[in-house]
């Protein structure tokens, strides 16, 4: 990870043009070489600025920096009205993204639905969905879509991708009927996958790639990076994980902090980001989050990170939307080998960097 002094940095970034524009926090900014591009060259590049630039505290983000340093995140970007003020670490290297995948497929599930290509009232009996035995009781058959949307199927099935946890705390098959009660269920989760491919007969990895990926400027995702993860002894359902850069995840939550709309380009409904980021469930009762359709809902009394949306990835990968704070900011781990942070370790320097605000 980059030293402390280049920490909070702010690049202009081109693939094309080898420019690169850094600022040190104890002294004056570094030359640069090479010609920035602009928003006018390339309306899809992201504006790279100082902390000052946007009303942040270079000090205060480095102290965060210096405790994401600590911890051993491996990336971290924050962006203020889009323009990325902090930005450290492998920020251009593919993580997994684990369960921020959810997120992705609702974002997509939006575009459907918006073209009346998905119907989200059509029971899991009329889409002809099943598993494998234990088979699908008559009452579970009667799930909607938008019930797997929001995790209260009342399917409880094994699943793919399924922790330990999430099996132990599984409820007993029947216990809730469908629609009455939230758990956070990989089950539900895949089979919305399942759904999504078999109503609009596009695989998951390359609408994603064509519908948000491209008309964003990604700039590294490909549908390659999206693979599937089958468990044929607990479901014929298979989970579909993400690799992404901790850069394109912002872009993509971006797109969620301008409702949807890119360069007055509209590619996720305005009305589907309102959808999906209400709260349904109640989901973690000590903390007062929420749930509403393959994302974390925040209330608006939160202390310091509210009101808003995020989602975790096996709790150490967050992509976090604070509209009212006009706020993304996303923190990696490298997950691809073993790790030891928690959410409790990196939590608190996420709400340093919101609290760096010069008010």
């Amino acid at each position: 990870m980059q030293s402390l002094i280049l920490a909070i940095l702010y690049q202009v970034q081109s693939r094309t043009a080898h420019a690169v524009l850094v600022a040190a926090l104890a002294a004056a900014a570094m030359a640069c070489s090479g010609d920035p591009v602009s928003s006018e060259q390339d309306p899809d590049a992201l504006e790279y600025v100082t902390p000052e630039e946007v009303g942040f505290s270079s000090a205060a983000l480095q102290q965060a920096v210096a405790g994401f340093e600590q911890i051993g995140s491996a990336a971290v970007v924050a962006l203020y009205d889009g323009k990325v003020f902090l930005s450290c670490g492998e920020v251009d290297r593919k993580f997994w993204c684990h369960s921020i995948r959810k997120s992705f497929l609702s974002s997509l599930y939006g575009i459907y639905v918006g073209r009346g290509v998905i119907d989200t009232s059509k029971t899991l009996e009329e889409l002809g969905i099943d598993d494998i035995a234990p088979s699908l009781t008559v009452e579970e058959r009667q799930a909607r879509v938008a019930d797997l949307l929001r995790s209260r199927s009342g399917v409880y099935h094994e699943a793919a991708a399924e922790t330990a946890d999430m099996a132990a705390q599984r409820p007993e098959r029947g216990s809730h009927p469908p629609g009455t009660f939230f758990y956070y269920n990989n089950w539900d989760f895949n089979v919305a996958g399942a759904i999504f491919e078999q109503e609009t007969g596009v695989g998951i990895f390359d609408a994603f790639e064509s519908e948000i990926a491209g008309p964003i400027g990604m700039e590294d995702f490909v549908a390659a990076d999206g693979s599937y993860s089958y468990e044929p002894e607990k479901s014929i359902h298979p989970a579909y994980p993400f690799k992404m850069t901790a850069m394109d995840m912002a872009r993509f939550g971006l797109l969620y902090l301008r409702n949807g709309n890119w360069n007055g380009q509209q590619i996720v409904p305005h009305d589907w980001i309102t959808v999906s980021t209400t709260a349904y469930s109640i989901a973690e009762a000590d903390l007062n989050i929420w749930y509403g359709m393959m994302w974390y809902v925040i209330p608006e009394d939160f202390p310091v990170l509210g009101p808003g949306f995020f989602h975790t990835g096996i709790g150490v990968h967050l992509l976090l939307v604070l509209p009212q704070d006009n706020l993304v900011i996303v923190h990696r781990v490298n997950t691809f080998e073993p790790w030891t942070l928690t959410a409790e370790d990196y939590f608190p320097l996420i709400a340093q960097i919101v609290d760096a605000r010069i008010n």
